[in-house]
């Protein structure tokens, strides 16, 4: 058995009497088309969803803001007493 690291064969040489697979070249088609429209589908996407996280952030702030106001009423008026 050969240390770890060894320059001998590795257990997929043993066993493969086969050539290796030539790596697949991705295919040169026209599908530029295909990924603009995609892209332009994900912006669009990110813009509503940017949207609708700036509107859900401003309502959380005016409803803490609301809450806010509101235990400062009460502690107020029971101190008040």
């Amino acid at each position: 058995m050969e240390p770890h690291g060894s320059s001998g064969t590795s257990w997929a040489d043993q066993w493969d009497y086969g050539p290796d697979p030539l790596p697949a070249e991705p295919s040169k088609s026209s599908s530029g088309g295909a990924k603009a429209k995609c892209s332009k589908k994900v912006e669009d996407g990110l813009g509503k969803t940017k949207a609708a996280a700036v509107t859900g952030m401003k309502k959380a702030k005016v409803g803490a803001a609301a809450g806010i106001n509101w235990i400062k009423e009460k502690c107020s008026k029971t101190t008040q007493k």
